[in-house]
């Protein structure tokens, strides 16, 4: 008897290739499918008005989950730093809790920020522009557990574990990233084992009970829901750090590792928006504009704003906190409106030289588009 709701009788249940795509890119005339819309549900990026808080609400931060949250115990909930080191650890988190704890305001932004305005598209998580978020994360720090254990010779990688569990592009694994073993255990980097977000428990979605925060990168190497740091005497290949997230034109390249965060700057959108097409309407006269720059290069020297189809450039005034030099600084300028359209862009450089380009830097998978934010205003009366 065959079965007609599942895959009973003499119907072929399908294997984990046939379920889970590989990578691709949207053909010419291919909108936003049914996939990348669920993906967009389940996600969320930061409403570009939350930039006027210094550090982001947990619900306004932005959330992207690779596979599903997975329910956690604090009680239960173990952290083992094991591997290639003298001494393993096996922690939980009141012994987390109970050692020295520090914070660090760090500014995370997705690898994929950008991809929905490339063309062609990468087909994934859509994100526009608004991947990003800021938090006091609190914590236990990393090299702090490294030097407790005691990397032993021949170390050169610390992999980390989180305990969501999934398929992608036919491969079943638990999300893994790693780290150079010389950054992971650098006091002076401030990577975290976090348990703590604006002085209040990690949220599900963020991590809880145990995340790492890696400062100056882009979030995909901060592991969420921590459950083991591994060192290792070979680098680590692994689906997420060789296959996913690399820099490629094409599908056989081997490509280079996505890792530190290029510069960007959001400005909030002024004045009032049009519900559909987020076309912004202000008044004539003087209009305050402001918003957030970072980048994981160096801090944030210049923002630049153009209203003229970026044919000219001014200066804005541009503040950074220098106790939080992983955190976004803030930005601000003064535009005169007169009645019309505009189309306003802003953009920053980092104390490296690098800036924002004009044009999207295409990538297969979608990866580190800082392209400048251009916003449509219209001025009436």
């Amino acid at each position: 008897m065959n079965g007609t709701g599942g895959t009973g009788g003499t119907e072929r249940a399908p294997g984990m290739g046939e379920i889970s795509a590989p990578g691709r890119v949207a053909g010419p005339d291919e909108g936003i499918g049914a996939a990348e819309l669920a993906l967009a549900a389940r996600n969320h990026g930061l409403p570009l008005e939350a930039l006027r808080y210094d550090t982001s609400p947990p619900g306004l931060h932005y959330v992207l989950v690779h596979y599903d949250i997975p329910a956690a115990d604090t009680e239960d909930w173990r952290l083992t730093v094991g591997g290639r080191v003298r001494r393993p650890l096996d922690l939980d988190v009141a012994a987390l809790r109970a050692r020295p704890a520090v914070t660090h305001r760090v500014t995370l932004e997705c690898a994929g920020n950008g991809r929905a305005r490339l063309s062609p598209r990468p087909v994934s998580q859509p994100w526009i522009v608004e991947a990003v978020g800021t938090a006091d994360w609190t914590g236990v720090p990393l090299a702090a557990l490294l030097a407790e254990a005691g990397p032993a010779d021949g170390a050169v990688e610390a992999v980390f574990t989180g305990a969501d569990h999934g398929v992608e592009r036919g491969t079943e694994q638990d999300y893994r990233r790693s780290l150079p073993l010389p950054l992971a255990a650098d006091p002076a980097r401030g990577v975290l084992v976090a348990y703590a977000m604006n002085g209040a428990p990690l949220p599900p979605q963020h991590g809880h009970p145990l995340r790492l925060v890696v400062p100056g990168w882009y979030g995909m190497a901060s592991v969420k829901w921590l459950t083991g740091v591994t060192v290792t005497g070979t680098p680590f290949t692994g689906f997420q750090q060789a296959v996913a997230y690399r820099y490629r034109q094409g599908p056989d390249e081997p490509g280079t590792p996505v890792d530190v965060i290029a510069p960007r700057a959001l400005m909030i959108p002024p004045g009032f928006p049009d519900f559909m097409s987020r076309t912004r309407v202000v008044r004539p006269g003087p209009v305050p504009l402001t918003g957030r720059a970072w980048s994981g290069h160096g801090p944030v020297t210049r923002v630049e704003l153009s209203a003229d189809g970026e044919r000219t450039w001014t200066d804005a005034e541009v503040t950074a906190d220098p106790g939080n030099p992983w955190a976004w600084a803030a930005w601000r300028t003064s535009w005169k409106a007169t009645p019309g359209p505009y189309l306003l862009t802003v953009r920053a450089t980092d104390a490296t030289g690098r800036t924002q380009p004009l044009t999207a830097p295409w990538n297969r998978g979608g990866f580190g588009n800082n392209l400048v934010q251009r916003v449509e205003v219209l001025c009436v009366t």
